[in-house]
C-alpha cells in the first residue's frame, strides 16, 4: 500500500523530443495520505541510461522506475503559503 506503483495509476503517456534532449512523460494519479493527486512526469532518457535506439518497452520500464522513485521521494508545498503550528 506505501507503493506507489501498487495504489496509484503511472500512465505512459508519449516520448517527446526537444532541442536539448528525449524525454519519456508519465501521467500519475493516486490517493497518498488521504490526498487526491495527478502529476505529470517528465525523465530524460539519458538519466536513465537508455539509448533511443532501445526496444520501447525497456525504455518505459527504465524511465517509470526513476520516476517513480523520484515522485515518492518528493516533498510538495504550496507556493506562497507558509503557517506555523
Amino acid at each position: 500500500m506505501k507503493d506507489i506503483a501498487e495504489n496509484n495509476l503511472v500512465r505512459f503517456k508519449n516520448i517527446s523530443k526537444k532541442k536539448e534532449s528525449i524525454y519519456a512523460n508519465f501521467r500519475v494519479k493516486g490517493v497518498r495520505g488521504g490526498v487526491y493527486f495527478t502529476a505529470s512526469i517528465a525523465v530524460d532518457l539519458a538519466a536513465a541510461e537508455v539509448h533511443p535506439g532501445d526496444v520501447l518497452e525497456k525504455i518505459i520500464e527504465e524511465c517509470a522506475r526513476i520516476g517513480v522513485l523520484e515522485l515518492s521521494r518528493a516533498e510538495f508545498q504550496f507556493e506562497g503559503l507558509s503557517a506555523s503550528i
